[in-house]
Order: C-alpha cells, then sequence, then structure tokens
C-alpha cells in the first residue's frame, strides 16, 4: 500500500494583478527572513484589509527612484492568472529540466507545502508568472514525473515551496531552476534597474543586498520592478482551497468509493479510438499510471463507475476497472492524457457547469501528494498523471479535500 500524506497546506500561494480582478482583497504574512541583504522600511500598511481597489500602476518616466506605497489588499481566489504573459511555461532548456539545479534536486513531489508570492513589473505593468517551472513532464524512466522543491503550477505568482526538510530557498535558487537571468540589471531576459521589496505580515521593506541571496518568505510578497517601480506594492489574501481531510480513504481493487450510484457500469466507447485514444487486447503496458477522480455533490460522494473504457473485446489505454475513482493508464510509451479524453471514453460531458450530467456551481481542486490548489481552467484539459487526486465539488462547498491510502493498482 502506498501511503498518500495528509498534511494541510496552510496557506497557497499567488500573485496579484492589476487587471480585472473579480473579488479582490489580501496581504499575506509570513515568519522567513527576507534576506541578506539590508533592508530598509519604506512603508507599511494592515496585512489583510478587505475591499479594496486594486493598486495603481506607476507612469513610464523612466525613474526608479520612486518610493512605492503597500496597497490596501487584493482578495484573490487560488488559481486565478494575474499579469500579462511574457514568458511561456515551464522551465527553460538550461533550467531545471531533471538535473540537480543550485543544490535542488527533481524528486516525487513531497507532501507538505508552504509558498512564496512573486510579482514581476515592468514599468508599473505586472507580469505573469509562468506555469511549469520546476515541473518536469513523466518518462519511461521516472513514469511519475518529477517537481523540483520550488516550482509553479500556475499563472498566479505563487512559488510553491517544498517545506518537508524545513528547508528555505533563495530567490536565485528559483531563477537556477526557471534557467532566467536575475540580477540588478535583468530579470528574466529584460534589461533595465532593479528595485525590490519584500511584504512580510503588512510590513514593506526595499532589500537592497544581492538578489540571488533574497530568501522566499512563506506566505509573503517579493516584488520586483525592472524600471519605474509600481506606485503602489500589491499585496493579497488568498481565498484557498479546504484543508485536506485526516482520515484517508482507504481505497482497495475491486472497491467502491462514495455514497451514491449516480451512473452505470461502463460507457459509450465500442473499441474504436477516441480522441487519439486506442482500444487492444493485450496491449503492452511499459507506461503504467494511475490517478483518481472524486465527484461530490452538495456533500454527498458519487461513486465513479467502473469498467470505463472496457466495452469487453479491449482495454482502452485510460479506464477504470472498480468503483473507487482510480482511472488507469496503460500504453506501451509515454503518453499525455487529459481528463476530457476520459470522459469522451465514457460518454459524459465535462464543462464548468456540467460534470457527467450534474449541473451546478462547479469547482475542481487538484492534489499532487499535498501540493493542493484550485483549478480554474477548462477541466478537460486537467492532465492525468500519476497519483493526482482530483475533486469536483458540485454545489455546497466541501468541508475538507479527501486524502488517500492507495493500494498498488493492478
Amino acid at each position: 500500500m502506498e501511503g498518500k500524506h495528509t498534511q494541510w497546506i496552510s496557506a497557497l500561494a499567488s500573485a496579484a494583478a492589476l487587471v480585472l480582478l473579480a473579488g479582490c482583497g489580501g496581504g499575506g504574512g509570513g515568519t522567513s527572513s527576507n534576506g541578506t541583504g539590508t533592508t530598509t522600511t519604506t512603508s507599511s500598511g494592515a496585512s489583510s484589509p478587505t475591499g479594496a481597489s486594486a493598486p495603481s500602476g506607476a507612469s513610464s518616466t523612466g525613474s526608479t527612484n520612486v518610493t512605492p506605497t503597500l496597497a490596501a489588499a487584493t482578495q484573490v481566489v487560488d488559481g486565478t492568472a494575474l499579469g500579462t504573459a511574457q514568458w511561456p511555461s515551464g522551465s527553460t532548456a538550461s533550467g531545471g529540466t531533471g538535473q540537480q539545479v543550485s543544490s535542488l534536486n527533481c524528486a516525487v513531489a513531497g507532501n507538505t507545502y508552504s509558498y512564496s508570492h512573486l510579482s514581476i513589473y515592468q514599468n508599473g505593468k505586472l507580469l505573469a508568472l509562468p506555469a511549469g517551472i520546476g515541473t518536469v513532464a513523466p518518462t519511461m524512466a521516472l513514469q511519475t514525473g518529477c517537481v523540483y522543491p520550488v516550482h509553479t503550477d500556475d499563472n498566479t505568482g505563487k512559488i510553491r515551496m517544498d517545506e518537508t526538510s524545513n528547508a528555505s530557498y533563495t530567490l536565485g535558487q528559483f531563477f537556477a531552476v526557471w534557467g532566467q537571468p536575475l540580477s540588478s540589471t535583468n530579470v528574466a531576459g529584460i534589461s533595465g534597474p532593479v528595485t525590490a521589496w519584500v511584504n512580510t505580515g503588512g510590513a514593506l521593506q526595499k532589500y537592497t543586498g544581492d538578489l540571488a541571496s533574497l530568501v522566499l518568505p512563506q506566505h509573503g510578497e517579493v516584488t520586483l520592478a525592472i524600471g519605474t517601480p509600481p506606485a503602489q506594492i500589491p499585496t493579497y489574501t488568498w481565498i484557498d482551497p479546504p484543508a485536506f481531510n485526516n482520515t484517508p480513504v482507504t481505497l482497495t481493487y475491486g472497491g467502491v468509493v462514495g455514497d451514491t450510484a449516480a451512473w452505470p457500469a461502463g460507457g459509450t466507447a465500442t473499441g474504436a479510438p477516441i480522441d487519439g485514444v486506442t482500444c487492444a487486447a493485450g496491449m503492452a503496458e511499459t507506461f503504467h499510471v494511475h490517478a483518481h477522480v472524486a465527484i461530490i455533490r452538495d456533500g454527498q460522494w458519487l461513486q465513479f463507475p467502473k469498467q470505463i473504457g472496457i466495452p469487453g473485446s479491449c482495454n482502452y489505454e485510460m479506464h477504470t476497472h472498480d468503483q473507487t475513482g482510480i482511472v488507469h493508464i496503460e500504453t506501451p510509451n509515454v503518453k499525455t492524457y487529459t481528463l476530457g479524453q476520459l470522459f469522451d471514453i465514457w460518454g459524459q460531458p465535462l464543462t464548468t457547469t456540467n460534470v457527467a450530467g450534474i449541473q451546478g456551481n462547479v469547482v475542481v481542486y487538484i492534489n499532487d501528494n499535498g501540493d493542493s490548489r484550485r483549478y480554474l481552467g477548462d477541466p478537460r484539459d486537467i492532465v492525468l498523471t500519476s497519483h493526482r487526486d482530483i475533486t469536483f465539488q458540485i454545489g455546497a462547498p466541501v468541508s475538507a479535500l479527501p486524502t488517500y491510502s492507495w493500494y498498488e493498482p493492478q
């Protein structure tokens, strides 16, 4: 049996924007140091006021002598993309692609995560921190894929930090994993004079040391301004996912998880290829991983049906054997499979308002071994990776995110 850890992630980080945020508000606090360089307090503000307008940007005069103030807090739903796209997703070819980088190893995700938040401005304009920095896709040799202990999951600006070993991490290590330059005149390839501020607990400090040595503050916010700084430094409170349930659900082969049988076994697939996913008898299973799907409606856990993708004469490359919610991915080669493909094999709709015919206010949470967050994109695009837990909340909010004790599926 493979244990799923259940520690709660106290705060999931994200960055805030100057752009179109519905329901904006709050500041992050933290206890880690701001770095080894000299800092001077330039302004302060309450750590979590609510109902404030978004911070305003600076005019592009080219001056770096602007002394910004700390904006009133902006409340942001975890998973909200913030800023204007500037860089592609993922690390660069010279960054974290699996090798050791800046004393950091790429490994299976840890089970206890915190965050630090990074905002990058160019002449007062917020640039979106890319998703997928420090996240390496599966290979035949490492079918789980790997992540670095500092990485990004989305475009919120949150840097996820593995706290399993109670380690601290620097901005320089994160940029090394990203594979981008970081200096007083260059941030990720954008040149110009750079100023830096750190906000921990509502106290804004200018950072004057070596940027690479700046320690990422837990639940705090780092702002890098290239050229003219913004007139105000933003601070955020996050509407985070629920805490984890401290009692894991035991998954047994052939078992049943859930309160209600909402769908019949099987699906509409007949054996013909669907979305590029083939069905074969005796298919080689050299790439073999498992994900998990839970659908909860108004607090009632619906049983995910068995025999999806097993029409009788063959098995699709992704399928279910039982009613545990485990999705089996078995194929000769490394491939990327999505939740949308699974639902098409099942023959059920999947949208932001309809999950297999269950309609309502749909909220999606993803948990990768303790790295949990809300997912705000198209649920069809969610990639099914090894031991990824996907929870659909339809209607009433769940009180806690489920966790699991896994059997080793066949």
